[in-house]
């Protein structure tokens, strides 16, 4: 591990992020995992995938 991780952890542990902050990341995490999910599950749909637009 990094000297600058353990200087950043030692930071974060005196100065905690406030709850609102976390909630908000947990949030997007969420979202992020629950996207994730549905695209394993149901796989990827098609009308999302770009079309080629390159002429030759």
């Amino acid at each position: 591990m990094n000297q600058r991780w353990l200087l950043k952890f030692k930071r974060w542990a005196q100065n905690p992020p406030s709850p609102a902050k976390i909630k908000f990341v947990a949030g997007i995490l969420l979202v992020c995992f629950v996207m994730f999910a549905i695209e394993r599950i149901w796989g990827w749909p098609a009308w999302l995938t770009p079309n080629d637009m390159r002429r030759r």
